[in-house]
């Protein structure tokens, strides 16, 4: 009786469709080129939902628990840490400008453009200049940490897609981050994101140009004190002021769903 062999065929496999469903988020966010800063983190917070669904998969716990792994998943675990620590700052920093626009406000209401307020608006530029500087020294170390994260996506293996897929995360969540506190440091450093585009809220309250309108207002407002001119600056405060309290609701939402990646990692590494 002859003998039949059984030639076995190896074909690529292919991605967990939540893997591609993830590759997606990333490059939406990546190429958007009208999306306002509400959206981009309101992107960001969809993003790290699937990557927390990714992570409890059970052939993802499985894959990165391996000792082989362990190395790999530690790299992100020390990344998502960073991304806390990127986070809780942005959202200091956020509120320290909120501070700052809440106590011109508050003297312009009093004095009504009176030399009282002129003094304040004197204090509030020296306070956002410091600000600024501090912000700015921050982003340069963003740029630092951004060097460290290189994804690179085509591994056939499911492992290397895994552990790749968490890199690319984390490099669009710096990159995220980086541009909010271009944002109100109005610092002209270039953006990894093609496009970006700078509001702070989906419904466009506040344009790119916004914290420079303010400023340009005030400097005008000291060379000639008007009841009108008050009155704008006072509207802008008050928009300033609304959009940059939803940028830090949205801001704790991310830093919290950070925190969930962070305990699954610990998850995996410890199983």
């Amino acid at each position: 009786m002859a003998s039949f062999h059984i030639r076995s065929i190896s074909l690529p496999s292919r991605p967990h469709p939540l893997i591609v469903n993830i590759e997606e988020q990333i490059s939406k966010l990546k190429t958007s080129k009208s999306s306002s800063i509400g959206q981009k983190v309101a992107g960001l917070k969809r993003l790290y939902d699937s990557v927390d669904d990714f992570l409890q998969m059970p052939l993802s716990q499985q894959s990165l628990s391996h000792e082989q792994q362990s190395q790999s998943v530690e790299q992100a675990l020390n990344v998502s840490l960073g991304l806390l620590d990127m986070c809780s700052t942005t959202k200091d920093f956020f509120s320290q400008m909120k501070e700052c626009f809440q106590g011109l406000e508050s003297s312009l209401r009093r004095t009504r453009g009176g030399e009282s307020g002129l003094n304040e608006v004197d204090a509030y530029m020296v306070s956002r200049k410091k600000l600024n500087k501090v912000i700015c020294k921050y982003l340069r170390n963003l740029k630092r940490q951004e060097k460290n994260c290189r994804t690179t996506f085509g591994d056939n293996s499911d492992v290397m897609n895994m552990i790749n897929i968490l890199k690319a995360a984390e490099e669009i969540s710096l990159a995220v981050l980086e541009s909010i506190l271009s944002f109100i440091s109005q610092s002209k450093a270039k953006s990894k994101l093609s496009g970006w585009s700078i509001n702070l809220s989906s419904e466009g309250k506040v344009q790119p140009s916004e914290i420079e309108k303010i400023d340009a207002e005030l400097l005008v407002l000291k060379s000639s004190i008007d009841i009108n001119q008050v009155h704008n600056v006072l509207k802008g405060l008050e928009a300033m002021d609304s959009s940059l309290q939803e940028a830090v609701e949205e801001l704790d939402c991310v830093y919290r769903k950070f925190v969930k990646t962070q305990v699954s990692l610990l998850n995996i590494l410890n199983h």
